[in-house]
């Protein structure tokens, strides 16, 4: 009995059902988007684009006087274009991708903390749109991420076949003619959404972790797409529910809660693998 109530109490505030329902919402969507992130080395891009979209929630925020509602459409616009504004500079001038990703990053994550730092009580709002404010997700907010996280997860599925000979083997999409540079800015748009979906989860600061933790978690345990999918998904979901009782009960920030959650669950596979090398070597020694 004293389990159940431990499960049941929390659920008793529809702020936390609807913090539940957007962690697993949002913690599908980042893992199975993350997984390309992963295997396509694009750790800095999405840390880049996370932070470069703080400037338009900024803009946003003023705009509309506080409002948070529209603070999603200001995220998702600004994400797309940053996300393209990379793809264009790092194809177009004479530099390289990550000098490009370095530049726009640091340009405008400054911008962004220049604008909230107008505002007076911009301590308390920064502190929302760097590590999130899960909790405050309304029931509006919940089907927007419902609805473009639902997009996100078909347009995947869509062009799995694509994404997946232009992940592994570009070489090979490049001779079946298959418009790489268009597929390739697809994917950048999908985690600029990813993002955006989930800005108001785990905030800017952290959302790097949910983009590539749970991904590389899976990526410990099995090489196969579809199954390294499915276990991103699963870790990540799982860390959204873990990480929001250990809020609730721990009395800490949910978004910290949640990383820290699924940061546990990778060094967990690792040191699995760790000790199955070793059991394997030391039967091959024995042999």
């Amino acid at each position: 009995m004293a389990w159940i109530d431990f499960l049941l109490t929390p659920l008793r505030y529809p702020f936390m059902l609807r913090g539940l329902f957007a962690a697993v919402l949002t913690g599908v969507v980042c893992a199975t988007v993350g997984t390309y992130v992963i295997l396509r080395g694009m750790a800095f891009f999405g840390d880049a684009l996370a932070h470069s979209i703080l400037p338009g929630v900024a803009v946003g925020y003023l705009i509309t006087g506080g409002d948070k509602g529209p603070l999603f459409w200001w995220g998702t616009g600004t994400a797309i274009v940053v996300s393209l504004g990379i793809g264009a500079i790092s194809k177009g001038a004479r530099i390289k991708e990550d000098t490009a990703i370095g530049i726009i990053f640091a340009g405008m994550f400054a911008l962004g903390i220049a604008i909230i730092s107008t505002v007076q009580s911009y301590t308390v709002d920064l502190t929302h749109f760097l590590f999130g404010d899960i909790l405050g997700v309304s029931g509006h907010q919940l089907w927007l991420i419902g609805l473009f996280g639902g997009g996100i997860i078909l347009l995947v599925l869509v062009f799995y076949k694509e994404f997946l000979v232009l992940t592994f083997d570009p070489i090979l999409a490049a001779t079946l003619r298959m418009p790489s540079t268009a597929l390739e800015y697809l994917q950048l748009i999908l985690i600029a959404l990813a993002i955006a979906v989930s800005l108001q989860t785990v905030g800017v600061a952290l959302m790097m972790a949910m983009l590539v933790t749970p991904s590389a978690t899976a990526y410990l345990l099995t090489k196969r797409l579809p199954v390294m999918m499915i276990l991103a998904s699963t870790f990540a979901s799982i860390s959204g529910v873990i990480g929001l009782y250990l809020s609730y009960y721990a009395n800490v920030a949910s978004g910290p809660a949640i990383v820290l959650t699924a940061t546990a669950f990778f060094v967990l596979a690792w040191a699995g693998k760790i000790v199955k090398q070793s059991v394997r070597q030391s039967a091959r020694r024995r042999k």
